[in-house]
């Protein structure tokens, strides 16, 4: 029982870290201090920060820095570690050991949650520290926070989300202006938007992590990054973007995580439904219509789509040093809350134990581009091959261009092994000279 009598001791705070969010977070801590106290109940006092380089200037008092992260995270005085350095190790094993110790841990690291976070929850449950990382997703926006306690007494049925900033700031300026991919991301590099090495975020490897610990919160099953599908975004042309807006359409990459029937033959689960996950990151084409498609540059958003709560959308700033520490700061103060009055932040949740379908099984829509030659019986081998396995083509538009002709066909809903069967037998067709291009289409209600 917490005696409120007394006047709460202060809580220490160490910060693991100290680049463009780890700077914003101490920057805080020193700056709004007096009002964190009053929001927490006690003082936060900032006792530590571990970093690689002791010799930077980073405008800290020099005994407050440290190399030695372990010692750091093992002294009493620390309450609330906040890891902010990235990465899947050491970060693991610091973590590990701050909540064994039962400090509670504020992280933003989505890498290592997309793969880690049941270890690391139990541990927190076990030694009754907290494991929090709103900011692990979506920079500033809130969206974890309400998956795991607004949402938690309603159903939700799917979520889609624009949630890296960079590609979505490259595809934008493609909407934009035309120019080529390597042109777009050379000037992202030169302004920050982009990485020196952007593999992570244009091949899709940041937002599938993203896409694992949403859909792990949503569906309450236990969803790694290793079984999201994903496909990155370097094949996307201004030619694409051309057809999209024939269709008034625009060109965003998405990470969607839905509930789906069961495949043929499998077991219904618990309450007799049958159901599995599908989750999955993609360029895609979507209806201007749509929500998410007016978020533009670095923007980020989540579209939540729930039984009784209906469509619910959470937007803002995906990224950067002072959006993230903004999250990791609701963080910070809600752990330290609960360390002066006796709470604890939810526990992981994943009693559903859904099987995640594999890509083939998705019923998706396909946008397809093909040049063909301008010759009779050349659109008839092409619906052929749709109506040989059963796909509805919902419109073609055909284009001349000399002696050969750029087909679009845009199709219904189908499964995404079979699609990509057609694909494949279309390329084969001796009317066709190549499948320029292949996307899905979502946010539609067909």
């Amino acid at each position: 029982m917490v005696d409120r009598t007394q006047q709460p001791r202060a809580l220490g705070v160490a910060v693991i870290g100290m680049g463009n969010v780890g700077s914003q977070v101490v920057r805080m801590l020193q700056v709004h201090g007096d009002e964190l106290r009053q929001r927490v109940g006690a003082p936060l006092e900032l006792r530590g920060v571990a970093v690689r380089n002791p010799h930077h200037d980073r405008g800290i008092a020099p005994e407050l820095v440290t190399t030695d992260t372990e010692s750091l995270i093992a002294r009493p005085d620390i309450d609330l570690v906040v890891e902010v350095m990235g990465g899947i190790d050491p970060a693991r094993e610091l973590i590990a050991k701050a909540l064994t110790a039962g400090k509670s841990v504020v992280t933003a690291n989505k890498a290592l949650l997309a793969d880690y976070t049941s270890e690391l929850a139990q541990l927190a449950d076990r030694h009754r520290a907290d494991l929090c990382f709103e900011a692990a997703v979506a920079g500033a926006i809130p969206v974890v926070r309400p998956l795991i306690q607004s949402l938690s007494g309603d159903r939700i049925n799917r979520l889609v989300g624009i949630v890296n900033g960079t590609t979505n700031y490259l595809l934008s300026a493609m909407a934009e202006r035309s120019d080529r991919y390597e042109d777009l991301l050379a000037a992202a590099q030169e302004l920050g938007y982009a990485e020196a090495d952007p593999t992570a975020d244009v091949e899709g490897h940041d937002a599938a992590a993203k896409a694992a610990i949403l859909a792990s919160l949503a569906f309450h099953t236990r969803v790694t990054a290793t079984q999201v599908y994903r496909q990155g975004m370097t094949r996307i042309s201004a030619e694409d973007f051309a057809a999209a807006a024939a269709e008034d359409c625009t060109i965003k990459m998405l990470a969607v995580c839905e509930r789906v029937d069961a495949g043929p033959g499998e077991p219904a689960i618990a309450d007799g439904g049958k159901e599995r996950l599908a989750v999955r990151v993609y360029p895609a084409l979507i209806p201007r219509k749509h929500p998410l498609a007016a978020v533009d540059s670095a923007f980020n958003a989540v579209v939540v789509e729930a039984d009784n709560a209906g469509r619910l959308m959470f937007y803002g700033q995906g990224a950067g040093g002072a959006p993230t520490a903004s999250a990791v700061m609701g963080d910070l103060v809600m752990a330290a809350r609960n360390k002066v009055h006796g709470g604890r932040a939810p526990g992981e949740s994943v009693y559903a134990e859904l099987p995640v379908a594999p890509i083939g099984d998705i019923l998706t829509r396909h946008h397809l581009r093909l040049t063909v030659s301008d010759r009779a019986g050349a659109l008839a081998a092409v619906a052929g091959e749709f109506a040989r396995r059963g796909v509805s083509i919902a419109s073609v538009r055909q284009q001349l261009d000399g002696s050969h002709a750029q087909l679009v066909v845009l199709t219904h809903h189908a499964r995404e092994s079979v699609l990509d069967q057609i694909a494949k037998s279309l390329a084969a067709l001796d009317s066709v000279t190549s499948v320029t291009s292949v996307l899905r289409l979502e946010g539609t209600e067909e």
